[in-house]
C-alpha cells in the first residue's frame, strides 16, 4: 500500500500548476428506458475518456483509485451497487494496472417506489481518476437525469452491448487456500469450456501480488488457478476469471481444499481444436438424416444414379458439393464471428433470428418441394456437366442445416466461439465436410457407386415422397414468420410462395417444350425474394415466452428455487429448432413426465431463444455452447448436470424419482 501511494503521490504532482484543463474522462448518465412503478430501471454511468488516458476498475491494482459516487435520490429511490466491466492490464514502471483504456460504462439498478409518479430527477457527484502513461489527475463531476416514471420503450440495443461487457455472477461457490507463496483458487468451469488466456482479476485487495504471474490448470469442471502471494490471511475471497475473449465470471471463494494435479491450460489449445473439428465433422454427418437435408442429399443422389455413375463425373461433382459445403458453414461461422466482434451476443443459427431470413428459407423450401413434385426442373440439382451445380447443391444444403443442432454439434460450436478465429473457421468448415461425406463416398468409393439402384419408375415415386418432408419444413417457416414477425409477415410469406408456385409453374412448362428460361428467371425470382424481404419486418414482433408448464428462465429464478431445496430443470428452446420441438414432443411434454415433475417437486424452467435473448446467449457460451438444445438438471448443494442432446421421457422421470428418495 505504500508503494502504491509514493507513486501515486509522484504522478499526481506531475501537472504544472495552475494549468487549466477539462476532463479527460467525462461521465454521462443515461437509462434504460422509464422507470416503472415499483420496479427497477437500469442506469449507466457512461465513461468517455480521451485517446491516451484511462480510467480504473472497482479494485484498481498497484496503483490507482476506484470511482467513488454519492447519489441524490428523491425519496423512496434506492440504487444497487456499481457493476463493473470486465477491465484489461496496463503495466507502469513495473506496477499492474486494472484499467479502461476506452470508453466503458458502470452499470447500477435503480429502485423505483411504488407511489412515484411523473418525472423524478436524478443527481449524483463523483469523483474518480484519469491516468495516462505519465500523469495521473484526479477529476469529479456531477450528472443528472430527469427521469420519467410509467410505462415505454427500453433502449435496450446499447445497454444490452454494456450488460455483454459486465462479469456474470457464478453461481456455484469457488474455494481457496493458502499454500507456501501461492494462493491456490478452485473455480468451477466446465471441462468443455474452453479458455483462450485466463487471467483472474482480484477482487479483494491484498492477498495478491497484482503483478505476479499466474498460472492456471484444468481438473475435470474446476478451473485452478494458482496466484502469487503477497500478505494477510483472507476469510474470504472474491475475484473475476477473464476467459480471455472479453468475457468475464465473477466468483466468491471460500476456505477449503484446492486439488492438486490436473492439466496446463497452455496445453489445450491443440486438443481442444482437434476434438471440435471431429465433433463438427460427426454432427455434420448427422445432419444429413435431417428432413430438411435428407431430401436434398436424396436427390443428388437419385440425378447421380440416372447419369450411370460414372466415375469421372461422380468424383467432380462431389468434390463440387463438398466445397459448397465447406465455404457455406465456413461463411455462416465467419459472419457470426463478425457479427460477434462488433458486440452483438449471438449464437449458431443467428441468421434464423430474423424474420427475414426465415421468407428466404421459405421460397428456398417451397421450390425444392415444387422441384420434387415435377413443377421444374432446378439446374443446380440436375446439372451434370458443370460442377456449379454441385457446388451450389451443397452451399444450399448447409443453408438449410442451420436450424438443426444434433449430437456432438454443441460442445463442438461451442468451442470454436472460444477459440482465435482462425480455428473457429476451421471447425465451422469441418462442420460442412461432415455434411459432404456421404456424397464424398458414393463419389469416391466405386462399391457405392455400384449400389446405386439402376434407374426407373422408383425413382419418380420417391422424389415425390421426399416432396413431404420439404413441404413441412415450408409450413414450420410460415409458422416462424408469424411467431417472429406477426400477421404481417405471414401474410407477406403466403403471397410470395402464391408469386413463387406462379413463377416455378411458367418456368416448368417452358422446360417441358425445351425453351430456355435462365436468363429470365434468374431476375425474376430474385425480385420476388427482395420484395418479399422488403415487405416483412426488419425485427422480430413476437417476445419470449415460456411453453406451457414451465417458468420463464432466469439466473435468479434458479437459485430461488435451490434454496428452497427443490430440483431444478431447465431447458433452452427455439422455435426453429427442429432438434429442441422434436425432444419436446418425445420427452418433456408428455403427461408421465410432468406427473413425476409435479409428485417429486421439480421446477421446470424454459429459456426461449427464438428471437436471440442476450441474456440466453451470454448464459449459453458461459457453458461452452454456440447454440440450443441446452438441458440441465440442478439438485440443492451440488453441481448442475449437463444432460444429453436427445432426451428421453424415462431418463427425466427416473431423475425425477431419485429425488423423491
Amino acid at each position: 500500500m505504500l508503494r502504491r501511494l509514493f507513486i501515486l503521490l509522484a504522478l499526481l504532482l506531475t501537472p504544472a500548476l495552475g494549468e487549466a484543463r477539462t476532463n479527460a474522462i467525462q461521465p454521462e448518465l443515461v437509462a434504460e428506458g422509464p422507470a416503472p412503478p415499483g420496479g427497477e430501471v437500469e442506469l449507466a454511468i457512461h465513461m468517455r475518456t480521451k485517446p491516451g488516458w484511462h480510467g480504473y476498475w472497482r479494485n484498481p491494482g498497484d496503483a490507482g483509485l476506484p470511482m467513488e459516487v454519492e447519489w441524490r435520490l428523491p425519496p423512496g429511490f434506492a440504487v444497487g451497487p456499481l457493476r463493473y466491466p470486465v477491465p484489461t492490464r496496463l503495466t507502469i514502471a513495473g506496477l499492474m494496472n486494472y484499467v479502461y483504456e476506452r470508453d466503458y460504462a458502470v452499470l447500477v439498478r435503480l429502485q423505483v417506489p411504488p407511489g412515484a409518479r411523473g418525472t423524478v430527477p436524478i443527481r449524483a457527484e463523483a469523483r474518480w481518476l484519469a491516468c495516462t502513461d505519465k500523469v495521473c489527475v484526479p477529476e469529479s463531476g456531477s450528472f443528472a437525469l430527469t427521469l420519467p416514471v410509467g410505462s415505454g420503450v427500453p433502449e435496450r440495443a446499447r445497454f444490452d452491448e454494456w450488460r455483454r461487457a459486465l462479469s456474470q455472477p457464478l453461481l456455484s461457490p469457488a474455494r481457496f487456500e493458502l499454500s507456501g507463496q501461492k494462493l491456490r483458487v478452485a473455480i468451477p468451469l466446465p471441462s468443455d469450456v474452453t479458455l483462450g488466456e485466463p487471467y483472474l482479476f482480484p477482487i479483494t485487495d491484498g492477498p495478491v501480488d497484482y503483478a505476479g504471474e499466474q498460472h492456471f490448470r484444468r481438473s475435470g469442471d474446476t478451473l485452478i488457478a494458482e496466484l502469487p502471494r503477497r500478505r494477510g490471511e483472507p476469510g474470504r475471497f472474491a475475484g473475476v476469471l477473464a476467459l480471455g475473449d472479453g468475457r468475464g465470471l465473477e466468483f466468491e471463494a471460500v476456505p477449503g481444499d484446492v486439488p492438486d494435479g490436473g492439466r496446463p491450460v497452455g496445453d489445450l489449445g491443440a486438443r481442444a481444436i482437434l476434438f471440435a473439428v471431429l465433433g463438427a465433422i460427426a454432427g455434420g454427418l448427422l445432419l444429413n438424416l435431417m428432413p430438411c437435408v435428407f431430401p436434398i442429399l436424396a436427390l443428388k443422389a437419385i440425378h447421380l444414379a440416372k447419369s450411370g455413375g460414372e466415375a469421372a463425373h461422380a468424383r467432380r461433382d462431389a468434390l463440387a458439393y463438398a466445397a459448397g459445403a465447406v465455404v457455406g458453414t465456413g461463411a455462416l461461422g465467419a459472419a457470426l464471428l463478425a457479427i460477434r466482434a462488433a458486440g452483438s451476443a449471438v449464437g449458431w443459427a443467428f441468421q434464423l433470428q430474423d424474420p427475414r431470413t426465415i421468407i428466404l428459407l421459405l421460397l428456398l423450401s417451397v421450390a425444392i418441394a415444387l422441384n420434387l413434385v415435377g413443377l421444374f426442373q432446378v439446374p443446380a440439382l440436375a446439372s451434370r456437366a458443370r460442377p456449379s451445380g454441385g457446388f451450389a447443391t451443397g452451399a444450399l444444403a448447409a443453408f438449410v442445416a442451420t436450424p438443426c443442432a444434433g449430437p456432438f454439434l454443441g460442445a463442438a460450436l461451442g468451442t470454436a466461439l472460444l477459440l482465435p478465429a482462425a480455428g473457429s473457421v476451421l471447425v465451422f468448415a469441418a462442420l460442412g465436410l461432415g455434411l459432404a461425406i456421404p456424397f464424398l463416398a458414393v463419389g469416391f468409393v466405386p462399391a457405392l457407386r455400384k449400389r446405386l439402384p439402376t434407374p426407373g419408375p422408383w425413382m419418380v415415386r420417391l422424389q415425390r415422397f421426399l416432396a413431404i418432408p420439404m413441404a413441412a419444413t415450408a409450413a414450420a417457416c410460415l409458422w416462424l414468420l408469424y411467431r417472429q414477425g406477426g400477421s404481417d409477415a405471414l401474410l407477406a410469406g403466403l403471397a410470395t410462395v402464391v408469386v413463387l408456385a406462379v413463377a416455378l409453374a411458367w418456368i416448368g412448362s417452358r422446360q417441358r417444350t425445351g425453351r430456355a428460361v435462365g436468363l429470365t428467371a434468374v431476375p425474376v425470382l430474385v425480385a420476388l425474394a427482395a420484395v418479399a424481404i422488403w415487405w416483412v419486418p426488419e425485427r422480430p414482433a413476437a417476445s419470449a415466452r415460456a411453453p406451457q408448464g414451465a417458468e420463464p428462465w432466469s439466473q435468479a429464478r434458479v437459485a430461488r428455487h435451490l434454496e428452497q431445496g427443490r430440483p431444478v430443470f431447465v431447458y433452452f428452446t427455439a422455435d426453429w429448432c427442429l432438434t429442441c420441438k422434436a425432444n419436446e414432443v418425445s420427452a418433456i411434454d408428455r403427461s408421465e413426465v410432468r406427473k413425476a415433475f409435479k409428485n417429486a417437486g421439480v421446477r421446470v424452467l424454459a429459456g426461449d431463444w427464438t428471437n436471440g435473448d442476450p441474456a440466453i446467449t451470454r448464459f449459453l457460451e458461459s457453458r461452452g455452447r454456440a447454440g440450443v438444445p441446452l438441458y440441465l438438471w440442478y439438485r440443492p448443494g451440488a453441481e448442475p448436470e449437463e444432460l444429453p442432446q436427445i432426451l428421453t421421457a424415462s431418463s427425466l422421470i427416473s431423475r425425477a424419482r431419485q429425488h423423491r428418495r
